[in-house]
Parts: structure tokens; C-alpha cells; sequence
């Protein structure tokens, strides 16, 4: 008979590095930081309300500060992915959680739109450099074989902070809710005392290799074009978060949907089904040993899901919410997508990208939903919007061709640049 007991000891080795404690770490981290992202949308009309905001400024005070917090997410990508690189995942992990952690104590405090903005602003510094951190440690830290599994579980376990932000938001008042995800952040930086850095990191010291030069993306044409079709495969999820979930409750009048809608619950069904998506593409990935293949499956999936959409006119409030969630399972490539613009660069700019990345897709929600503005009018919310979802997809899935498949690919190597 066949001696199995060595398959199945490098099985519960395997299984038992998945759960490592960079892993759980890393997946606590997104949580938290999603947390706050959606947050922030779901308080911003009793947050406002709180500090004497009224009326149509209700709309344009939000606006801005959804802004600042952008502008923050992008300039902070930027900033934690250069010093991932150069300085270690660890360290810009412990940095941006201290920063929002921080951030959301005071925005549970503030009395004034200055102070707010600016505190939005701060938090979206901090914000930006969870998702790279935590994909790049996790990436370098599991085996080639299983680094999927780990990278399904940070996602999956992240995007489930916005279900939390939700009940929250409802169960307390905002400026408390803002409390809990200051506390919740700060606990967390207790847990990672014990995490060691990335080997491969630590492989770059003493060695005279360039580390986090963000420039070096621009300098070649190759590398350019990875950088950027990293950032165009996620067009899609925010579409469909930006204009689709946002906007749910004018597409439902439109629809003539049976029953209130609310943009709170489209979110939460949303990501509910995101927490669906992560975990079964990245098991997929697993199972297919691709990563483009699961993309381009989830990809498909979006399509019918927009279709399912706009194609439920009449429908009670509770199936359009249940769409919403076929929506997020549809987008629930995150985690791969982000491994795979981990997975394309050496480990001398794989903090960078990793961190720029996610943060360029969010930041392209501004032109994204400019762009929904602009054809909305000659054509109406709903051809406007499928006009919009049209070239995000059509443009996904040629940058997706233009990209190497990088499951099997051995990241311990690095950039070579002047």
C-alpha cells in the first residue's frame, strides 16, 4: 500500500503556513482599513448633520471630503510604496495603521468641515498602505505553491470590515463608530510585534541593488506597461462600486424597483458578495493554477452581472439587493488582482507597485464616475451607465491579455534599473 502519511504532513504544513501569523495580521489589517474606507460613506450624512451642515451641502461637503480622502489614498500609495521598498513591509504596515488608527479617534471629535477634511485627508494617507503591504508580506512569506491561499484569505477577511462598518454605523452614534475603528486599529499594532519581516526584504540589505524608485515604472517601456495594465484589470470593480452601488437607489427609481433602496444595504450586499468572490477566486486560482484564468472568469461574471441589473426592472427591493451581491462576487477578484501586480515586479519595486496599484484603481473612481456625468445626459442613467461599464470591461480585459500569467513565477529576484 502507498505510504500517504508524507503527502498529508506537507498538507497540514501547508495549511498550517496559510494561517500564519503574517497572514492573519495582514488580513486583520485590510479589515480594519476597509472598515474605515466604507465607513466614512455610510456616516457622512449624520457626521455633517453632527458638526451644522445642512441642505445642498450636505452633497458638496461630502464631495470634498470623499476627495481629500482620495487625494490622500493616492498621494499615500505612492509614499508607503517607496518606503516599503526601501525601508520593509513591516514598517509601513505598523505606519499606516498608526496613522489612521489615529485619524479616526480625532474624526470621531471634530466640530468643523476643516478639520474634518483634513483629518479625511490624514486618514487616506494611512489608509493607502495596508492592501500592499499585506499582499507583498504575504506574497514573499508562503511557498509559490500556496501563496493564493494566503492572499484569498487577507482579501476575504478585509473586504468583510465593511459589513462591521455597516451594523456599526447603525448600532452606535458616528462619532463612536469612528471610536471603535481608532481602537480596533491601535489593538491591532499590539499583534504585530510578533511578526518578523519578509526574508526576500531582508535578502536586499547590504547589497547594492536601487529599492523603491517609483520613477524606474516610467523609465522603460516594459515595465511601464506592467505597471499599467496592473492598474486597468481592476476598471471594473470600481465601476461598479463608484457608479452601479453608489448611485443604487436612483438606478432603482429608474428601474421602478419594488420597495425603498438604500445605498447603506447596496454596499453591504455588495460586499457581502465581495467576500463570496475573494474567497472563490482565489480558490479557483488555486485550482485552475492560473491566475489570468480566474480574472478572465470573474470578468464574465461582472458582465452578467451588470446585465442582471439593468435587466431588473420591476423587481422587488430584496432581489435588486440580491443583484448587488452577484455584483460584488462578480468584482471579488481583488486579492488576485493585486497579486498579480505584486507578482510582476522584482522584490526591489514589488512594495511599490503593490501599494500603488489598488490606490490608482480607487483613484480612477473620479474620472470613472466624470465620465458617467458627462454621458448621463444626452443618454440617460441607464444607457449612460452601461456606456461607462462597457469601456471599464472592454479595457479590462485587453489590459488582462497584455499580462503575463505569474501563479508558478519565483519572486525572489529583483528589477534592474539605473
Amino acid at each position: 500500500m502507498p505510504d500517504n502519511s508524507a503527502n498529508n504532513d506537507r498538507s497540514a504544513v501547508s495549511l498550517k503556513t496559510v494561517f500564519s501569523l503574517p497572514v492573519i495580521v495582514a488580513a486583520l489589517g485590510y479589515f480594519v482599513d476597509i472598515y474605515d474606507l466604507v465607513l466614512f460613506s455610510i456616516v457622512r450624512v449624520p457626521s455633517l448633520k453632527g458638526i451644522g451642515i445642512s441642505g445642498p451641502e450636505l452633497i458638496d461637503k461630502g464631495v470634498m471630503l470623499l476627495n481629500m480622502q482620495m487625494i490622500g489614498m493616492l498621494l499615500g500609495g505612492i509614499l508607503w510604496g517607496i518606503l516599503g521598498d526601501r525601508k520593509g513591509r513591516l514598517k509601513i504596515m505598523f505606519g499606516s495603521i498608526f496613522i489612521y488608527s489615529l485619524a479616526n479617534l480625532a474624526n470621531g471629535m471634530v466640530t468643523s468641515i476643516e478639520a474634518y477634511a483634513v483629518l479625511r485627508f490624514i486618514a487616506g494617507v494611512g489608509l493607502a498602505g495596508e492592501l500592499g503591504a499585506g499582499i507583498t508580506l504575504v506574497s514573499e512569506v508562503l511557498h509559490k505553491s500556496i501563496r493564493g491561499y494566503g492572499t484569498m484569505i487577507v482579501a476575504s477577511v478585509g473586504v468583510s470590515g465593511a459589513i462591521l462598518a455597516n451594523f456599526v454605523a447603525k448600532g452606535f452614534d458616528w462619532r463612536t463608530a469612528f471610536y471603535i475603528g481608532g481602537v480596533l486599529g491601535l489593538m491591532l499594532l499590539i499583534l504585530r510585534l510578533s511578526v518578523a519581516e519578509s526574508g526576500m526584504f531582508k535578502g536586499m540589505e547590504g547589497r547594492s541593488v536601487s529599492r523603491g524608485n517609483f520613477l524606474a515604472l516610467f523609465t522603460s517601456r516594459d515595465r511601464f506597461g506592467r505597471f499599467l495594465h496592473s492598474i486597468l484589470i481592476g476598471l471594473p470593480s470600481w465601476f461598479v462600486v463608484g457608479v452601479l452601488i453608489t448611485f443604487s437607489p436612483e438606478f432603482a427609481k429608474v428601474l421602478n424597483i419594488q420597495g425603498p433602496v438604500s445605498a447603506g444595504n447596496a454596499v453591504m450586499y455588495c460586499y457581502m458578495g465581495l467576500v463570496a468572490g475573494d474567497l472563490a477566486s482565489g480558490l479557483l486560482s488555486q485550482l485552475f493554477r492560473s491566475r489570468k484564468k480566474v480574472i478572465l472568469l470573474f470578468l464574465v461574471l461582472t458582465v452578467a452581472a451588470v446585465g442582471a441589473y439593468f435587466s431588473a426592472s420591476g423587481a422587488t427591493a430584496a432581489t435588486f439587493y440580491v443583484i448587488c451581491g452577484l455584483l460584488g462576487f462578480g468584482i471579488g477578484y481583488w486579492a488576485i488582482f493585486v497579486t498579480v501586480a505584486a507578482e510582476q515586479f522584482g522584490t526591489n519595486l514589488r512594495a511599490t507597485v503593490a501599494t500603488t496599484v489598488p490606490n490608482f484603481v480607487r483613484g480612477m473612481t473620479v474620472p470613472i464616475t466624470m465620465l458617467f456625468q458627462v454621458v448621463r445626459k444626452p443618454l440617460g442613467i441607464e444607457n449612460g451607465a452601461l456606456v461607462v461599464g462597457v469601456i471599464c470591461l472592454a479595457i479590462a480585459l485587453f489590459s488582462l491579455s497584455r499580462l503575463q500569467e505569474t501563479f508558478h513565477k519565483d519572486l525572489d529576484y529583483f528589477e534592474e534599473y539605473l
